[in-house]
């Protein structure tokens, strides 16, 4: 991954506050020609620095009402990438991390109630080969969300 200076940072910490922002906007905050930061951009989404972009959808207003994480605890740790490929068939999964700790993996999915939780849970993540146990911790509110913050240099 190339180096990135400090109008890169610059350019990052304005787009994670809003990746909507016109260029030219961009430009004038940092005092460069929209040319230099669509080039910038282009140079960061190449180099894999900036990694998409997109809308959030509130998972409520498409029925989806609770947001669970789900611990899962495999047979043995090489059997990941297997329970990953099953894991990617199941819409509700938004989320699975590898982990240390009490878990083998992390999981975060939504459900619509906590009939459609119990079916996600007993029906499909504990059918899974190779998952030997689950622990379900329901979110009750998710208070802060956000990207990780830039550093810049730049005024």
């Amino acid at each position: 991954m190339d180096k990135i200076d400090n109008l890169d940072k610059k350019i990052l910490s304005i787009l994670s506050k809003n990746a909507r922002i016109p260029f030219k906007d961009v430009a004038a905050e940092c005092g460069v020609s929209r040319a230099a930061i669509h080039q910038r951009v282009q140079h960061l989404m190449s180099n894999g620095i900036i990694t998409g972009s997109g809308f959030d959808v509130n998972p409520k207003s498409l029925g989806y009402s609770t947001c669970t994480y789900v611990g899962l605890n495999l047979e043995r740790g090489s059997m990941y990438k297997e329970v990953v490929e099953r894991l990617a068939n199941i819409p509700e999964v938004v989320e699975c991390h590898f982990t240390t700790g009490p878990y083998t993996m992390l999981v975060k999915l939504y459900a619509r109630d906590n009939e459609q939780l119990m079916d996600l849970l007993n029906n499909q993540l504990q059918g899974i080969p190779g998952v030997v146990s689950t622990e379900t911790l329901i979110s009750l509110e998710q208070s802060i969300k956000r990207e990780i913050p830039v550093a810049t240099e730049l005024k």
